[in-house]
């Protein structure tokens, strides 16, 4: 959305979703992100206050918003909302926001937690959201060395 006036070394990333929006942050050093947190959001619309709180405490060089493709690459209703979501954060932190299409993440963020041995139907209680948003992120990160 606009270019990064000075180097990048740390990033949020935003897994966008109508009820739930995962958080993660990562290292440009490193190509490496962690799940930081889930933000409850209504309708799409999350607590402005706490991802306002989460950029004053981590302050990002940039944001990372996933874009929830067609699995043919085509946009999708939720890929319009989420780069809707991702204007919105540039406008109001004044920070570089990229978009990265996030196809598979959520799928690939349940099997590792399948992995780790959590079992399907309670992602309710332990969501793969924020995992899903490092997953991304780690993504964006490995095409932007």
């Amino acid at each position: 959305m606009s270019a990064p006036d000075k180097p990048l070394r740390l990033l949020l990333g935003f897994d966008y979703g109508s009820k739930q929006i995962g958080v993660a942050v990562g290292q440009v050093i490193t190509g490496q992100a962690r799940e930081l947190c889930v933000l409850k959001a209504q309708n799409g619309v999350p607590d402005w206050q706490k991802v306002e709180a989460l950029i004053k405490e981590w302050q990002p060089d940039a944001i990372v918003v996933g874009l929830p493709l067609n699995m043919d690459g085509s946009p999708s209703e939720m890929s319009e909302r989420a780069e809707k979501f991702a204007r919105r954060l540039n406008g109001r932190f004044n920070l570089p926001v990229h978009t990265h299409d996030e196809r598979l993440t959520t799928y690939e963020a349940k099997g590792e937690r399948m992995a780790q041995g959590q079992r399907g139907g309670s992602y309710r209680d332990n969501p793969v959201d924020a995992l899903a948003a490092a997953l991304l992120l780690e993504g964006w990160l490995a095409e932007h060395p």
